[in-house]
């Protein structure tokens, strides 16, 4: 029994055979011969849609009698579902063909060779140490280490560093909280601890070097609050000061790769050698541009020294029977003058960009020569 609208008068079942339902079988064929999912639309807005044909129909229940709304109001509910169903069908079978014809057209080619990803960069600081420690690797070196959070004792008694010392101070150096027997730790100011330890625990000759972090209360563009240091050290019992000037020249030519580099050493002072000197190296800055070598002007990178007897003796050394040098510079100060970065802080900030221009792309090659692993000073 379907229904028309006249033109003044509402829908109005005709006689049984022209009922929606009856032409189930007709819709749900259009429906599965919708040639597209915007044809599929057109038939789901026609039979179901606002003034679609089942809509209305249901709508106008009211004017069937009550003797037959309940069995074509059934009818119709089902003829909803039937085609609700359908539509749904349809249109998972339209997506699943849509998908195939896509996968059909953009078939990969497996034969093509693979993108490239992004390399990876080495940090300069990486970068820098490694190059440290195979230069000193090949002189004999070994590499020792130790802890980052340090007693009084191992960080300044023991290296001679006087109580008034302005390195003990507090706008110097990272204190620890109090403990209960009245001591502080101190997060170390220098790698010199671990040579401390080093020759507690272990019997001469030494000769190592301890690359690491130290920690300072200091920062602008050419110190951080946390930076890398390197220390070198030598006891033996014929050791002397000349041996210290060839090891570090010898260094100082490898590292900055100029063989004529003039290095020369300027008396200084440090409580834990004896003599001490400060150690600097020949530079151009013609036309305002920093350049490594022979030039007439002279740059310092680091210090050195003949290790003090006290600290010998501090250590169970007899200073009698034994001796030795050693030296230190800052990690960051040398990768910068090898590398012209004009400032500390962006080695510590993450940033990609930074990274990208100054790192260093990883080689497939055999990692360089490196002192034996002493291990930890403990």
């Amino acid at each position: 029994m379907c229904y028309t609208r006249g033109r003044d008068g509402p829908f109005l079942f005709g006689d049984h055979m022209d009922d929606p339902s009856a032409k189930s079988a007709e819709l749900l064929e259009r429906i599965a011969a919708a040639p597209s999912p915007a044809a599929l639309d057109e038939i789901r807005i026609e039979l179901l849609g606002r003034n679609g044909m089942i809509t209305l129909a249901m709508r106008e229940l009211r004017q069937v009698a009550p003797e037959e709304r309940r069995a074509l109001g059934a009818r119709l509910n089902a003829l909803k579902d039937q085609i609700t169903d359908a539509i749904a069908d349809a249109g998972e079978r339209l997506r699943l063909a849509a998908v195939s014809n896509r996968l059909a057209g953009e078939r990969a080619d497996v034969t093509l060779p693979v993108r490239a990803g992004e390399t990876g960069r080495i940090h300069p600081i990486s970068q820098t140490i490694d190059e440290i420690i195979a230069i000193f690797g090949e002189m004999g070196f070994a590499v020792a280490e130790g802890p980052h959070i340090e007693d009084d004792f191992h960080n300044f008694t023991a290296l001679n560093i006087p109580p008034e010392h302005p390195a003990r101070q507090e706008h110097d150096t990272f204190y620890l909280p109090e403990r209960p027997d009245g001591s502080r730790l101190v997060l170390r100011t220098h790698t010199s601890p671990v040579q401390i330890r080093t020759m507690m625990r272990r019997s001469p000759p030494l000769r190592i070097i301890v690359p690491g972090r130290t920690f300072r209360c200091d920062h602008d563009a050419t110190h951080s609050p946390m930076f890398h240091q390197v220390e070198g050290l030598v006891i033996d019992r014929t050791t002397h000061m000349g041996h210290l000037k060839g090891c570090l020249i010898e260094f100082c030519r490898a590292f900055f790769d100029v063989d004529d580099l003039p290095v020369r050493f300027r008396p200084s002072y440090f409580p834990f050698t004896e003599p001490s000197a400060e150690v600097d190296i020949g530079c151009s800055r013609a036309g305002g541009e920093l350049k490594i070598g022979p030039g007439g002007d002279w740059l310092e990178i680091l210090g050195s020294g003949m290790v003090h007897p006290k600290v010998l003796q501090n250590c169970g050394v007899d200073p009698a029977e034994y001796q030795g040098f050693a030296f230190g510079m800052g990690i960051e100060r040398v990768a910068m003058l090898k590398y012209g970065i004009p400032d500390m802080r962006p080695m510590y900030e993450s940033d990609l960009r930074w990274l990208r221009h100054y790192g260093f792309v990883p080689l497939d090659i055999p990692s360089p020569v490196r002192g034996a692993l002493v291990g930890p000073a403990s």
